[in-house]
């Protein structure tokens, strides 16, 4: 934080508590580690080497044409989870994750934060011709929308303590770009001044975007943002940007006249105004950029997110502060617009968001990027396909690793997930768990799937017990356990139902306000405050049909059922193929029980709203291979499924 001049402070209700007056704010800085839980357009190097596998070349970008200080060995990060955790950690890095730590390294942060307005996560989509809304989840609700009930008191609070991370992570000449409304930019203005430095503030940039069309009878329309620029250190200039006009006009040239000090029209030898054709402008603080490219369904770039931006607004931007090979960031992503632009601009990036459903919207499009327009070209009209993968990246959590702390300690582990399940104990039984109403519980482990044998010994101890309802809780699960475990129940007249433990992210989310370790958090809390708003949905049902022929394998999708919800209740009659609600699918066609590493994908795009249901791939050498199956439904929920294939 900046303290060597003097500023004009910001306080609100809470802002030091019991700290004494003109101390620095505590901000908490957690350690934890990534998880990678995908690679994408990058072989595994054995791969490469050994030439075992033939690469499509929309996913492999050649690295003889990266920018010249854009380094090889780079991926870029794609991260869910809360931002304040992801910038801390990423500020100590993890080694085991192949992250440095990155304080310092960040040339440009631009933010679009929340606007202290009671952000609403209900994700839209569509299935065929029916509209589906899905209410948000516990860690987007919690962690943003409810934050609020604070006041403005609580949403200074949560921009402080991320703006004062975001500043170690910059760059000494790096820029941060913060995206605002009227709501709350006079506020922050002044909260960066105490953190950036006065002395370091560049522009309040306006967006004017004039095809807003809002109506209102009390006041003018609010046809404005504005995105308030600060340097990390002073003397930082900005890149100047040029504006290719509508069509060229006829002005006087300007030039710079030393003995008058200032900037004055050219003349000829006889006094006469030089008048020249402009065909650029430069760009001033005011940018006329139309919402209609992202706001319209038939938009090339529209992909259904309410707060997506304009590409070109984030062209700008980046052009303003950065150069080839320099990392930008984005630590409120959303649909990913600031990665994109990023992307087909040479530079490194990485982003978070807190929502699953914008990091599924993120990966689709940046997976997309080669049928995207193209940002360098010079002739706007022509409308030029970007035409190249993405470089490689990785989508990682942060926070699963909070297990750890469940690590040796089974007994208080299983304690608590019955507590969170809100189910009573029950003792005596060696597979048995536990007793919710009328149902039967089974905790699975903790660090393995749930496998078909566990599956088998909880339905055995079932019947031996007459026993004719359960539910067999777990975070992972084995390829079989979906179809053989509930026939083999249906079987033994046993109505089993498989359900999964949500993540610790968003577990940890519905504890905003209490900082508590996970086996730290008294029951009372686990039952008031925790479990009421954990949600344990059934696990997706995914069939799939191989069939093998010489070396070619045929992978196809032949059911694929979610769970009944309230949210598909009204549209499930409707639905022609359930298959219809997968949104995304990949598949790793060597497994080796790592990172899962996308080989091949389908997904909806706005032209295709249906993915392919069937896959084929031709290994070079015979054996016995590992394939791993990853789908994500139109919610964002992974089902992932795990095959053996000899060829």
């Amino acid at each position: 934080m900046v303290n060597n001049k003097k500023y004009v402070e910001l306080l609100w209700h809470g802002k030091y508590d019991k700290i004494e007056l003109g101390n620095k704010i505590p901000i908490e800085r957690p350690n934890l580690p990534f998880q990678v839980v995908e690679t994408i357009n990058k072989p595994r190097l054995k791969d490469l080497e050994s030439g075992i596998f033939a690469f499509d070349p929309l996913q492999v970008y050649p690295e003889n044409k990266y920018p010249p200080n854009y380094p090889k060995e780079w991926k870029n990060l794609l991260i869910w989870g809360d931002n304040r955790f992801v910038m801390s950690s990423l500020i100590k890095g993890d080694p085991q994750a192949g992250i440095l730590p990155m304080a310092g390294t960040i040339n440009l942060i631009y933010i679009d934060p929340p606007f202290f307005t009671g952000a609403d996560f209900t994700i839209k989509t569509k299935v065929g011709e029916e509209q589906i809304e899905k209410a948000p989840s516990i860690i987007e609700e919690r962690a943003y929308k409810d934050t609020w009930s604070g006041g403005i008191a609580s949403y200074l609070r949560y921009m402080y303590e991320r703006l004062v991370l975001m500043r170690e992570l910059l760059t000494e000449r790096g820029t941060i770009w913060v995206h605002l409304d009227e709501h709350v930019g006079h506020y922050v203005k002044v909260m960066m001044d105490e953190i950036f430095g006065y002395e370091n503030f560049l522009n309040e940039i306006i967006w004017y975007y004039p095809d807003n069309f809002q109506g209102n009878v009390n006041r003018y329309a609010n046809n404005h943002n504005i995105i308030l620029v600060y340097g990390k250190s002073t003397g930082i200039k900005l890149n100047r940007i040029k504006i290719l006009l509508d069509k060229p006009i006829k002005r006087d040239k300007r030039i710079w006249d030393k003995k008058k000090g200032k900037i004055v029209a050219a003349r000829d030898e006889n006094g006469n105004i030089i008048y020249e054709l402009f065909t650029h402008k430069y760009a001033d603080d005011v940018w006329t950029i139309g919402q209609s490219s992202v706001s319209k369904a038939h938009s090339s770039e529209y992909l259904g997110f309410d707060t997506q931006k304009p590409e070109e607004l984030l062209r700008r931007v980046i052009l303003s502060s950065s150069k080839p090979g320099d990392i930008v960031a984005d630590f409120f992503c959303g649909s990913g617009t600031t990665l994109a632009v990023a992307e087909k601009l040479g530079r490194r990036w990485v982003g978070c968001d807190l929502s699953k459903f914008a990091i599924q919207v993120t990966r689709k499009r940046l997976l997309d990027i080669h049928n995207s327009k193209d940002l360098l070209s010079n002739d706007s009209k022509k409308k030029k396909i970007y035409g190249k993968p993405a470089r490689p990246f990785e989508i990682l959590n942060i926070g699963n690793y909070e297990m750890i702390y469940w690590k040796d300690r089974e007994d208080e582990y299983l304690a608590f997930m019955l507590k969170l399940y809100q189910t009573q104990p029950l003792t005596g039984f060696k597979y048995i768990h536990g007793r919710k109403r009328d149902r039967i519980v089974h905790v699975g482990p903790l660090n393995a799937p749930v496998t078909m044998e566990e599956a088998e010994k909880v339905v055995l101890e079932c019947r031996a017990n007459n026993f004719n309802k359960a539910d067999i809780l777990g975070w992972e699960w084995s390829y079989e356990v979906n179809e053989l475990g509930k026939e083999l129940a249906k079987k033994n007249g046993i109505d089993l139902k498989l359900i999964q433990i949500p993540s610790v992210n968003e577990i940890k989310s519905a504890l905003v306000g209490f900082d508590l370790q996970l086996l730290k958090i008294p029951d009372q809390i686990v039952e008031k405050e925790l479990a009421p708003h954990i949600k344990f949905p059934e696990v997706a049902y995914l069939e799939i049909e191989k069939r093998v022929n010489g070396k070619e394998v045929m992978l196809e999708i032949t059911d694929f059922q979610l769970p009944p919800t309230f949210e598909l209740a009204e549209i499930a009659e409707k639905i022609k193929d359930s298959r219809e609600l997968i949104d995304y699918w990949a598949i790793d066609w060597d497994y080796k029980g790592d990172t899962f590493h996308n080989q091949w994908q389908s997904f909806r795009k706005k032209k295709e709203p249906k993915v392919e249901y069937e896959a084929r791939h031709k290994y070079m050498e015979p054996g016995e291979y590992t394939i791993m199956v990853k789908v994500i439904d139109v919610f964002g929920t992974d089902t992932n499924k795990v095959l053996k294939v000899r060829v």
